[in-house]
């Protein structure tokens, strides 16, 4: 229903005007014009704006990492607010009406965005909002037309070809009949591939699994605040430890493959399993301190923004990430991830093999801090961006 309604706004706003379109939007969809904000570029010689997407917080993070590690610049970010329950902050946060359908917020973003030096487009979306018949493409051009330096940034499902990843992983969340959206998303993938081979523009992505499907993006690490994460208290002290799992999409990290040997586990008594969900980003620090496992991906062969958080809490990190991700990591940065690998058939035995060697994996966990620190506490990130933000315009065809 909702996808209707987008869809015969968006005609509408061709040939009603906004402020009548306004009022006869549904109530759920109605917004003041004029009244929604736009990025504010900071006062700096290089100006960088990242958006419009904020996925796990990581826009705003690598804005201040930029703010932080580059000379002579400043960063800011733009998200549209998802309604996931999560939180993440933003700089500057737009309504999902209001950048699907404004034309007045279309006209004063363009405009904002020329303010800045450069401007980073997440997950080949809209930058200055999703105005019907205004392509992403078009709007790089535009903004590239008016002197902005212009790069993409890809985040995951926007530009990971299913196709591609069930053929390099068995355990693939892509395989027939599994997921629903598994169609849409080869569409979007392949689509979102044609933009950034029509583009031309320097491309980044956020996790190292990525380089499997855009070889020639650089990668820009995901960052966590080490310090919000970090535990006085080692793992492992626990009789029966506390094992946590929490999918922000179970069906992407595994967890129908994991559920039923843990809860058998847990019945048994050989540890105390915690299934984490709708659990705001505030909390978890506090939910990743308490445990003493973590369980991330098990059907993905990579690892992210929950991992790193993890890894950052000094917990014991179990995940499934192919070996093609561990030598990119360790070629990139000189440091081995310290998560410990299973896939999904093998966690059972490698929870058994973690209680029975406390001490080894105890010495692994204290690997993750130092890890984070050194990869993903956001000045990896500045430098992978910095040749973009100091070379000359290149060209947009």
């Amino acid at each position: 229903m909702r996808s209707w309604l987008t869809r015969i706004a968006g005609r509408l706003v061709r040939v009603i005007p906004e402020r009548l379109l306004v009022r006869i939007l549904p109530g759920r969809l109605r917004y003041c014009v004029g009244d929604t904000p736009v990025a504010t570029a900071p006062n700096a010689e290089i100006r960088l704006l990242i958006a419009p997407m904020n996925f796990a917080g990581q826009g705003r993070r690598w804005a201040q990492a930029v703010t932080d590690n580059v000379p002579s610049a400043a960063a800011a970010n733009l998200a549209v607010r998802l309604n996931d329950g999560f939180g993440f902050e933003a700089d500057t946060t737009v309504d999902g009406a209001p950048y699907a359908f404004s034309t007045d917020w279309n006209r004063r973003q363009f405009a904002a965005c020329q303010d800045f030096s450069h401007v980073i487009i997440e997950a080949e979306r809209h930058p200055y909002g999703r105005i019907y018949a205004q392509s992403v493409a078009g709007q790089a051009r535009r903004l590239a037309d008016a002197g902005v330096q212009v790069a993409m940034l890809c985040h995951g499902s926007d530009i990971r070809l299913p196709s591609r990843h069930l053929a390099s992983e068995p355990d693939s969340p892509f395989a027939p009949g599994l997921w629903e959206l598994t169609p849409t998303l080869e569409h979007q993938a392949r689509q979102n591939r044609a933009l950034l081979d029509e583009l031309g523009l320097p491309t980044f992505v956020s996790t190292p699994g990525l380089l499997d499907d855009v070889p020639d993006a650089r990668w820009v690490p995901v960052v966590v605040d080490p310090a919000r994460w970090a535990v006085a208290t080692p793992p492992l002290e626990r009789a029966v430890p506390i094992v946590a799992h929490a999918p922000t999409n179970p069906i992407v990290k595994g967890s129908d493959l994991i559920d039923p040997v843990l809860k058998r586990m847990h019945e048994d008594g050989e540890i105390e399993y915690v299934r984490v969900q709708g659990v705001p980003s505030a909390e978890m620090p506090r939910v990743y301190g308490n445990a003493d496992i973590v369980l991330d991906w098990f059907r993905m062969g990579e690892y992210g923004v929950a991992a790193c958080e993890a890894l950052a809490a000094g917990r014991v990190v179990v995940s499934h990430v192919n070996e093609r991700v561990r030598e990119r990591v360790h070629a990139a940065t000189g440091f081995h991830l310290p998560i410990v690998q299973a896939r999904a058939a093998e966690v059972a035995d490698v929870i058994r093999d973690i209680l029975a060697n406390r001490d080894r994996y105890r010495q692994q966990a204290a690997l993750g801090p130092a890890f984070v620190a050194a990869v993903h506490d956001g000045r990896r990130s500045a430098e992978a961006l910095t040749p973009f933000l100091l070379s000359s315009k290149g060209p947009v065809r």
